[in-house]
C-alpha cells in the first residue's frame, strides 16, 4: 500500500490532477466493493479525523503563503470568503430544490457543503500553474478563509429543531471569525518571537515545534467557540513569513506531514463511499454541480468582486478554480452524523459531484489560463535561506542557495553591500569549499555561508533578497524588493 501511495504522488505531481482523486480511488479499492473488502461505515471517526487532517493541510498552506503577495488579495478574498458563500449556497440550493426535487434541508446542506473550495485542491493545483499574483493570492486566501463560514453554515442547517433567523446566524459567524483571526494572528505572533529568540537544543526540533504552535492556535480557537480552521491558517502563515531558524527544514517536515494528511484522510473518505449504492444519484449530482459550476461560483465571483474591478478574464478564472476537494466530502459527513433525514444520499450526491467536477476542473486550468491569456512569467527564483542562531556569540548564520533564474549570478562579493555587521564567509560551488575575496564573483548553483551579528541578520537577508530580486543595483534603481519592507 505504502508503493501504491508513493505512486499516486508522482502521478499527481506530473499530471496535475488533484491527489483527491487518487487517494479516494485507492479508498474505493480497498473498500467492501473493491478487491479488499474492507467493511467500513464509521461517519463520526472519518469526520474526526478529517477534522485532523485539515488542520495540518491548512497549516502546510499557510507555511508556504507568502505575505507580500497575499497581502493585496485580502479584501477580495475575505468577500468571497462571506459574500460569495452566501450567494453560492442559495444558488446551489435552489438548484438542488427546483431541479432534483430535494427538501429545502437537504438542498441547503448540500449548497453550504459545495461552497467552500479546497485548500489541499488549490493548492496542490494553483502552485503548478503560472497565474498572476493576484490571482493566485485571492484563491489560496479564499481557500483558507472559507471553511469557518462553511462550517457554521452546515452544522445549523443539519440542526434538528426550528433554525435561528437569519441575521443571528450571521452573527455568529462574524463573532466566531474575528475570534478566530484575533487568535491565530497572536500565535502565530508569539509562536515566531519565542522562535527567533530562543535557541532549541536541536535541529530537528524547529519543524516539530513550528507544527504544534499551529495545531495550538487550533486548540485554542475552537475552546474560545472561534474558527479553529481560520486560526491555524493564520498563525501557520505568521510564522512561515517570519523568515524563522531552519526554515527550508520546516518547510519540508510540513509537506511532508501534509502529504501524509492528505493520503490518510482520503483514503479513509473513499472508504466510507459504498460504489454500488451511488448509481441512483449520479444524475442529480452531475445536476447540482452544473448548476454550482456554470452559475453559482460565477455569480459569486462576480457579485462579490465589485468593488475591485477585477478585469473580467481574472474573475472567469477564479470561477473555474474554485476547486472542490476533501472538505465537501467531510464536512458531508455533519448531517449523518447528526441524523439528518436522506444524510447517506446527501453524502453519495457531495462524492459524485466532487469527483466529477475536480476531475474536469483540475487538468483544464492551464488550459484556460492560456485561452485568456494569464499565464504569468515566472519571476526570478527566491532565494533558499537556512538561519541557524548562534545563541551563545549573538548571531545568525545564514546558508544560502543561489537558483536558476536569480540575478545574483555575476555579482561580486562586495557588490552585495551587505550591512556592516554581515559577511560572507564562505562559498561552496562544484562540491569545493573557498574563503571569497571581495572581488569573488557568484554563479547561479552556489552555496554561501554568511555570519551576520543578531541586530544586522533581518537587513543582510532582506539585502540577499533584493539583490536576487534586482541585481547588485537593488536600491539605487529603484528595485529595492524586500529591502524596502
Amino acid at each position: 500500500m505504502l508503493l501504491v501511495a508513493v505512486a499516486a504522488v508522482r502521478i499527481s505531481s506530473r499530471s496535475g490532477l488533484p491527489s483527491l482523486l487518487l487517494y479516494l480511488g485507492i479508498g474505493v479499492a480497498m473498500g467492501q466493493d473493491g478487491f479488499g473488502h474492507v467493511d467500513f461505515s464509521n461517519a463520526e471517526m472519518t469526520q474526526v479525523i478529517g477534522y485532523a487532517a485539515l488542520v495540518v493541510i491548512l497549516a502546510e498552506g499557510g507555511l508556504g503563503t507568502k505575505w507580500k503577495q497575499i497581502k493585496p488579495a485580502l479584501p477580495a478574498a475575505a468577500a468571497l470568503s462571506l459574500a460569495g458563500v452566501a450567494v453560492s449556497v442559495g444558488v446551489t440550493a435552489a438548484g438542488a430544490h427546483y431541479l432534483v426535487g430535494l427538501a429545502w434541508q437537504q438542498a441547503l446542506i448540500i449548497g453550504a457543503v459545495v461552497s467552500s473550495t479546497d485548500a489541499a485542491a488549490v493548492f496542490s493545483v494553483l502552485r503548478r500553474v503560472p497565474l498572476p499574483a493576484r490571482v493566485t493570492g485571492v484563491l489560496e486566501a479564499e481557500s483558507g478563509f472559507n471553511d469557518a463560514p462553511v462550517v457554521i453554515l452546515v452544522v445549523a442547517f443539519s440542526a434538528a429543531g426550528p433554525m435561528e433567523h437569519w441575521y443571528v446566524l450571521i452573527g455568529e459567524i462574524a463573532l466566531e471569525l474575528a475570534i478566530g483571526a484575533a487568535i491565530g494572528l497572536a500565535v502565530g505572533w508569539l509562536g515566531s518571537f519565542g522562535l527567533r529568540h530562543v535557541a532549541l537544543p536541536a535541529s530537528g526540533l524547529y519543524p516539530i515545534a513550528v507544527m504544534a504552535i499551529a495545531t495550538s492556535a487550533y486548540a485554542a480557537g475552537a475552546m474560545a467557540h472561534g474558527s479553529g480552521f481560520l486560526a491555524v491558517y493564520l498563525a501557520a502563515m505568521v510564522m512561515g513569513n517570519a523568515k524563522l531558524p531552519h526554515w527550508p527544514a520546516t518547510r519540508g517536515f510540513a509537506e511532508g506531514l501534509g502529504w501524509i494528511a492528505q493520503i490518510g484522510m482520503f483514503v479513509l473518505l473513499g472508504l466510507l463511499v459504498t460504489p454500488h449504492e451511488l448509481a441512483d444519484d449520479i444524475v442529480p449530482a452531475l445536476i447540482i454541480g452544473l448548476v454550482l459550476t456554470m452559475v453559482a461560483r460565477p455569480l459569486s465571483v462576480v457579485v462579490s468582486l465589485v468593488p475591485f474591478r477585477i478585469p473580467w478574464a481574472e474573475e472567469a478564472l477564479m470561477s473555474w478554480a474554485g476547486l472542490r476537494g476533501a472538505v465537501p466530502i467531510i464536512l458531508a459527513t455533519i448531517p449523518m452524523v447528526t441524523g439528518v433525514a436522506d444524510s447517506q444520499r446527501i453524502f453519495n450526491i457531495v462524492f459524485v459531484l466532487v469527483v466529477v467536477y475536480t476531475l474536469v476542473q483540475g487538468p483544464t486550468l492551464p488550459w484556460l489560463a492560456g485561452k485568456l491569456r494569464l499565464a504569468a512569467n515566472s519571476d526570478a527564483a527566491d532565494l533558499g535561506i537556512e538561519s541557524a542562531p548562534l545563541e551563545r556569540l549573538r548571531g545568525h548564520l545564514l546558508s544560502v542557495s543561489i537558483p536558476e533564474g536569480s540575478r545574483m549570478h555575476g555579482v561580486e562579493v562586495g557588490e552585495l553591500r551587505l550591512p556592516k555587521g554581515a559577511a560572507v564567509t564562505l562559498v561552496v560551488r562544484d562540491g569545493t569549499s573557498s574563503v571569497p575575496a571581495p572581488t569573488t564573483v557568484l554563479r547561479k548553483g552556489d552555496e554561501l555561508l554568511v555570519v551576520a551579528t543578531d541586530p544586522v541578520r533581518d537587513a543582510a537577508e532582506a539585502r540577499l533578497r533584493a539583490v536576487t530580486q534586482g541585481g547588485k543595483l537593488a536600491g539605487w534603481l529603484g528595485t529595492a524588493g524586500p529591502e524596502a519592507r
